[in-house]
């Protein structure tokens, strides 16, 4: 205690000797219920002058607001939400008082049931928070029927390829939150998991590059938190359908809230079409001297079914009190049929081998997750203890069949594989938050202090068979060095604290460091061999930023921890393409990300939001896919440890409104990535940015309309380099009945049926030559209507489990 008082005292004496005459002002407050005297959250505090908006916020969950960088002058505080009556307020900011407080604020509920709502304006696709940038999924037209990817190809700092990976600023080992709790279907293969998510239930999408220590270390590149939509208080529901030559989806959700209950009911079911074609050509050397060479084309046309169903229930035994329980379960069957065509000569054009493959794969995946906690708020505003609990299982099964089949069409080969992995995880965690101020003569600091613990165990299993048969008669028989049992245990133990301090100055700073220790054991049951390892990361995080009117400068520094997720530890073996086998590596070893960051931010009156970041990324121990291939022309491929990956890059984001109809965002990310490794004797480097807009534009009579776009120079690996890739979309919006109800056509690449990559890769024993084609031109049409009544009380925010570690999975 005795540390952390003195930490704060630092930056209460770095705060007091940047003191000067304040030039702008801040607003603060808390709003409340007038007949429960609960706080109001998410409420609208909107500050105006002259009739003139000049600018707002919306309330915390405790009530609490704040409007910071405001010039001196009059103004008038409007405070108003869905089902109260608005309050005004004339405020005077001024030299003499630039810090404004007003406690305890007021709302009287309206007993007129609300029978509708009129928008004067609309609210800002990207929004920068501080430590996050938002982007608001839910005012974006053109997201209507489409998936998750679709979404995170818009969100500033993240690109999104071909095949749905997600790189944050050119990494991609970075962890993706669902409503700030983890989910199993976004650990096991994310590219997967955000074509299955529709895009109907995402309201917004927060990236975090900086975590404080609150976050668990895991994920170097940073957070990506992925909101959906919630309902209002009382009863209400919506439904929608989308229909489609890619994508289909149907789905509802039911939200009734009374004074101390609330149970929210949502289910979806969807399907995703996939279709490719590629072509390779891979030289196998040996000695620098070509041994082989490689040639094959395949195809694909997939149509993946799924769906998801989720219940929470709250319940509020006082107006202080939360117990809050929620339970919600994915599934469904992801085909990667296909077609292969296998050419193998020596250098000298002789014909080796010559076949065709069949291959017929599923994935039937599945996942159930239980929260439980007991949230409780105090008088003082923001001072909050948490105690929650999750459990987790995920069954994520893998078939295939693959049959050989001669040039003269003679079954030549048979191999049938199964792996069946699971994955329980069980997970306690409690955090408390306390806040005091520091008060001198020359200035004031607010200070929050937050300590916290969690204890997470994940046990996991893998049994995998390979079965073959060198004919069409011959008997499947198990080939025991291509099966096995694994097991694999994992705890992570970690504690963290840390202090968030702002100043009337317009000093923050936020200093924190979090403790954790991993304990792992393997088991390969069959051949009887064990891996044990375990060790201990302080991650330490540091920010700091000064405002000065409208502007905002930030300096932030923080470690990250990448553990190996279960993707990359599964040794089973995928040879369903008998010449080109994957497979995972349980000996990997956790790699550490050094995170430097220098921002700057600008919001002007007018709502133009300016935000960059100058930033340097260094990561040791880096995890990444190799391949190498052996004298026979067979390629294996598996994560390992090489030694570094670092970049530096310049992030630039711009957003604003050139009126009230009108919306415009767009950026680019540009950085230069530089891999090596001295134990494979590798290098490579090399310039990658990546470009972003989206424009959207309300009609008259309720018609909106909207183009987005996002183009990419590629990306570079330790073995390969990438082309680049594009991806743009048109969509026009009619809302009717009231407004509940709404109709929007989509676009994809409308202008061509395919988008075309070609790439190369080399090391020691091969080079390669490749080109793959995305079939990724699309319609859809989705119907959505909102019913029930949008009335609303205060009520306190939901806390869940937030698992940003996800090594085990």
């Amino acid at each position: 205690m005795k540390i952390l008082f003195t930490l704060a005292l630092v930056f209460g004496s770095l705060s007091f000797l940047h003191a000067q005459v304040a030039q702008t002002g801040k607003i603060s407050g808390t709003l409340l219920d007038s007949v429960t005297a609960k706080p109001i959250a998410y409420a609208t505090a909107a500050l105006q002058q002259e009739a003139k908006l000049i600018t707002g916020t919306t309330t915390e969950a405790s009530g609490h607001f704040a409007l910071t960088n405001i010039s001196l002058g009059r103004y008038q505080l409007v405070l108003s939400f869905v089902g109260y009556k608005s309050k005004k307020i004339a405020i005077t900011v001024s030299v003499e008082k630039p810090e404004i407080q007003l406690n305890n604020l007021l709302l009287t509920p309206d007993t007129k049931i609300l029978s509708g709502v009129t928008v004067t304006g609309q609210k800002a696709l990207v929004e920068d928070k501080g430590d996050r940038l938002v982007y608001n999924a839910e005012k974006d037209i053109s997201n209507a029927g489409g998936t998750a990817a679709d979404v995170l190809r818009k969100v500033p700092t993240l690109t999104v390829d071909l095949d749905g990976n997600v790189q944050m600023r050119g990494n991609s080992n970075l962890r993706v939150l669902v409503n700030g709790k983890p989910s199993a279907m976004m650990a096991r293969n994310l590219a997967d998991a955000l074509r299955q998510m529709p895009a109907n239930v995402i309201k917004s999408v927060e990236v975090i590059t900086s975590p404080g220590a609150k976050y668990d270390a895991e994920g170097s590149a940073g957070v990506i938190n992925i909101i959906t939509k919630k309902g209002l208080q009382g009863f209400n529901g919506s439904t929608n359908i989308t229909l489609g030559n890619y994508n289909r989806s149907v789905g509802t959700n039911l939200n009734l809230k009374k004074k101390k209950i609330g149970l929210t009911l949502s289910a979806n079911g969807y399907q995703y079409r996939n279709q490719w074609e590629n072509q390779s050509t891979r030289t196998t050397l040996l000695n620098n001297t070509p041994v082989n060479i490689l040639k094959q084309s395949g195809q694909a046309d997939n149509t993946g079914t799924g769906g998801y169903g989720e219940m929470s229930f709250d319940y509020d035994p006082d107006s202080l009190s939360r117990i809050n329980f929620s339970a919600n379960v994915w599934g469904g069957n992801f085909p990667n049929n296909s077609i292969l065509f296998n050419r193998l000569t020596n250098p000298a054009g002789q014909e080796l081998q010559a076949f065709r493959n069949d291959r017929r794969f599923r994935n039937p995946y599945g996942n159930g997750q239980l929260d439980l906690g007991y949230t409780k708020n105090f008088k003082k505003p923001e001072q909050e203890f948490a105690f929650l609990t999750q459990f987790s299982r995920m069954p994520d099964n893998y078939f295939y069949n693959t049959d050989s089949y001669s040039m003269t069409e003679q079954l030549t080969y048979r191999q049938h594989s199964s792996n069946y992995s699971r994955n329980k995880e069980y997970t306690v965690q409690i955090d408390y938050t306390h806040p005091f101020t520091l008060k001198s003569k020359r200035d004031t600091a607010n200070i929050k202090w937050e300590i916290g613990a969690k204890g997470i165990r994940r046990d996991i299993g893998s049994e995998y068979r390979v079965e073959e048969a060198l004919d069409e008669a011959g008997e499947l028989i198990l080939n025991p060095s291509l099966s096995n049992d694994f097991n694999y245990q994992q705890q992570v133990t970690s504690g963290y604290t840390s202090l968030r301090l702002d100043t009337k100055r317009k000093w923050s700073a936020n200093l924190g460091a979090r403790l954790e220790h991993t304990n792992i054991k393997g088991d390969f049951v069959t051949n009887q061999t064990k891996i044990k390892n375990q060790y201990t990361n302080i991650i330490p995080s540091f920010t700091v930023s000064k405002s000065v009117k409208t502007q905002t400068f930030k300096f932030s520094y923080t470690q990250r921890l990448q553990r190996p997720l279960i993707w990359y530890l599964n040794p089973w073996l995928n040879a369903s393409d008998t010449l080109n086998v994957n497979t995972g590596n349980p000996y990997l070893q956790p790699e550490i990300n050094h995170a430097p960051e220098i921002g700057y931010n600008l919001n002007t009156k007018k709502g133009l939001s300016l935000n960059t970041a100058l930033y340097w990324r260094f990561t040791d121990n880096a995890i990444e896919y190799l391949t190498t291939v052996n004298a026979n022309g067979v390629s294996l491929s598996k994560p390992q440890n090489i030694a570094t990956r670092q970049s530096y890059g310049l992030n630039i984001n711009l957003s604003g409104q050139p009126n009230k109809n009108w919306n415009l965002n767009g950026g680019g990310d540009f950085r230069f990535v530089d891999l090596r490794s001295t134990a494979l004797n590798q290098r490579n480097n090399g310039f990658i940015w990546n470009l972003n807009f989206n424009s959207t534009y309300k009609l008259p009579k309720e018609y909106s309309i909207q183009a987005n776009g996002n183009f990419g120079s590629g990306w570079v690996s330790l073995q390969g380099t990438n082309s680049g890739y594009y991806w743009y979309g048109l969509a026009g919006k009619r809302e009717f009945w009231d407004k509940k109800a709404s109709l929007t056509l989509g676009l994809n690449n409308p202008f061509k049926r395919a988008i075309r990559q070609t790439g190369k890769q080399e090391s020691s024993t091969f080079i390669s030559d490749y080109s793959s084609v995305y079939v990724n031109r699309s319609v859809r049409l989705t119907f959505e209507w909102r019913f029930g009544q949008m009335n609303t009380s205060g009520g306190k925010q939901t806390k869940k489990i937030n698992n940003d570690d996800k090594g085990g999975r």
